[in-house]
């Protein structure tokens, strides 16, 4: 039986191209993609794959909710997180929301195919360049685990926080926001300044900053 892929990524050309590898595979089949993060939640928690590989920076819903939310919804299905970022908390934060995998997207490809199949028979996978300081990685997750104080910000927000915050560095305006969620504009305001409070930023560019730095977006 083949193994169901589901890709998620804004990137087109990613996206064809891993579908373009991964198909050359007769025990593999691309079940569906999607191009931003609350598509992939909408279509991936339909059909529940067998692997979903989700980048971690997304337009609508970045991809450590993803990894959430589906997870949540599809406990059995197994998730590769692709990302730009090697630091040992944005590895901690996607393993933290469940991710079964992550692979960096300089060496994607067939370390990709390797994480499928590793990830589907059950076992952790992380990219060669992550492994070789893995022992430093275990560490740092486990101190992360132990260490109740030590709360990345993101855990300090409640979803429609997240959600706002999601907008905010995607350059929507309030009135968009209010649009999209429906609440008020000035709504929409108060959980600006409670988001720049509760994150330590003075403005939307402060906001951006620690996005960039949490993984929830790029300098794109």
């Amino acid at each position: 039986m083949s193994i169901s892929i589901f890709l998620a990524d804004d990137h087109a050309v990613l996206r064809d191209g891993l579908k373009s590898l991964l198909e050359t595979n007769n025990d593999i089949k691309v079940v569906g993609e999607a191009a931003n993060g609350r598509d992939a939640v909408f279509q991936a928690t339909k059909i529940c794959p067998d692997v979903v590989i989700v980048d971690i920076a997304m337009p609508e819903l970045n991809g450590i909710d993803v990894t959430r939310r589906i997870k949540e919804a599809c406990p059995s299905t197994r998730i590769v997180v692709l990302s730009i970022y090697s630091t040992n908390e944005h590895i901690f934060q996607a393993l933290h929301a469940g991710a079964d995998g992550y692979v960096l997207k300089e060496s994607a490809g067939a370390e990709v195919l390797a994480a499928i199949r590793d990830v589907h028979a059950g076992r952790r996978y992380m990219c060669k360049k992550i492994l070789e300081r893995e022992r430093d990685i275990d560490t740092y997750l486990q101190n992360r685990n132990n260490n109740t104080q030590a709360q990345s910000p993101l855990n300090r927000l409640s979803p429609r926080e997240r959600q706002i915050l999601q907008y905010v560095v995607e350059g929507k305006s309030s009135s968009q926001i209010s649009d999209i969620v429906g609440l008020s504009a000035k709504t929409v305001d108060t959980y600006r300044s409670r988001l720049m409070r509760k994150l330590g930023a003075s403005d939307r560019t402060g906001l951006i900053k620690i996005a960039i730095q949490l993984g929830l977006t790029t300098m794109e």
